[in-house]
This record gives C-alpha cells, sequence and structure tokens, in this order.
C-alpha cells in the first residue's frame, strides 16, 4: 500500500493580520507530522459579501480591539507585526500577484510570505503603487497579474471556499473538517495527530444544535 501524506489547504487573504499570525506559525503547529501543505489566496470580501457580513475592520470598537489584539498576540508569538499606515485596504493587486507566481496558481510559501511581510512588517501603505512595483519585480511573477487566467483563478478559489462553508480567513482544511481561526492550530493539530474526540460524535452533533431565536435582519 502506497502511503501518502495528508494534504492540508490553506485558505487567505493577506488583508488579514490574523492570517499572517497563523501564517507564521503554521510550521510549528505542524512540526513533526507529514502533511503537504497547499495555499490558496481568496477575497476575504467575498466570502463576507456572501455571508451578510461586515469585516472586523468595519465595525467600530472591534476594529480597535482587532489592532490591539493582533499586536498582542504577535509579542507573546515572537512574530513580526507592524501596522500599515491605513487599513483596510484593498487587497486584490496582491493577491493576484501572489497567484501569478505560480502557472498552477498555487503560490508557494515563499512567495506568500513575501506578500505578506510586504503587508504586515512595514508599517507602510499595502497598495503603494511603487511598492507594488518594487515587490513585483521581486517576485517574478510567472502570468500578469492583471490577466483573466490569474482574475479568474483568484474567483475559483473564493467560489471554491464559500462552497466549502468557510466564513473568514485563515480557514484550514483536511480531510472533510474545516478549522478556522489563527487560534485553532492547536486543535488543527490534535486533529492530524488522531485525537479519539474527533470521531466520536461531538464535532457532528454541534451542527444539529437546534437554533432557539433568530434576530431579523
Amino acid at each position: 500500500m502506497t502511503y501518502t501524506p495528508k494534504t492540508l489547504t490553506f485558505y487567505l487573504d493577506f488583508i488579514s493580520p490574523y492570517a499572517w499570525l497563523a501564517f507564521d506559525a503554521l510550521p510549528q503547529a505542524l512540526e513533526g507530522l507529514d502533511v503537504q501543505v497547499v495555499y490558496k489566496p481568496v477575497l476575504f470580501a467575498g466570502l463576507l459579501k456572501h455571508h451578510g457580513q461586515l469585516g472586523p475592520a468595519e465595525i467600530p470598537g472591534k476594529r480597535d480591539w482587532t489592532y490591539r489584539q493582533v499586536q498582542w498576540l504577535a509579542r507573546q508569538q515572537g512574530c513580526e507585526l507592524k501596522l500599515p499606515s491605513t487599513h483596510p485596504f484593498n487587497p486584490l493587486a496582491l493577491l493576484r500577484l501572489a497567484l501569478a507566481c505560480d502557472a498552477s496558481g498555487t503560490p508557494g510559501r515563499a512567495v506568500c510570505e513575501q506578500v505578506f511581510r510586504h503587508v504586515w512588517c512595514s508599517a507602510l501603505e499595502a497598495t503603494d503603487a511603487d511598492r507594488l512595483r518594487q515587490l513585483g519585480l521581486q517576485l517574478k511573477p510567472q502570468l500578469d497579474p492583471a490577466g483573466v487566467e490569474v482574475k479568474q483563478a483568484l474567483q475559483a478559489n473564493t467560489d471554491e471556499a464559500i462552497a466549502l462553508g468557510l466564513f473568514g480567513v485563515p480557514s484550514m482544511q483536511v480531510d472533510d473538517k474545516l478549522f478556522w481561526g489563527q487560534d485553532a492550530l492547536p486543535m488543527l493539530r490534535a486533529y492530524l495527530q488522531g485525537e479519539a474526540w474527533f470521531h466520536e460524535g461531538a464535532w457532528q452533533a454541534a451542527a444539529s444544535l437546534p437554533t432557539g431565536v433568530q434576530r431579523k435582519p
């Protein structure tokens, strides 16, 4: 019998500081495990629109808390993080650039890390035209980031994420399991290590809990 390592799909948008924190911590979370990681950029705003939600940075109070929390989490994690000069911003150019760096539309970890650092380790404007141009020169994309093929790949990734039921980034898929958020990494590791809890019914039962009351939109 041929052994095949598990595949973990890491859905990300460079606009999310939590995606950067999870991306940075992922190697440690997977240490000692035989897992192949596929990185898939998606448009977080597309997920929000589908579910009729606002992003954390679009809600007063939650916006301030998000920026405070991610800086504290980065400090605890030992991860470099400097807030960009403005946030949120339109991440399309960055998402398309990352996708354009691989002919199959699945950018490697090195490419994703370089784009994440462009956003979260400079304290500068993430979408500044000169900075984007310089980033493109460094990454040397194989495809045209503004081309139809790349735009369709981003749309396909986002549609795929929606079809799977994803509602935010970072999200990680292994087998039929979805894990959301930087704080889900210990749970993800436990699953990959074969913890019995994931097969004892609680996982499926959570999806069938009756709704007691529903607010009108």
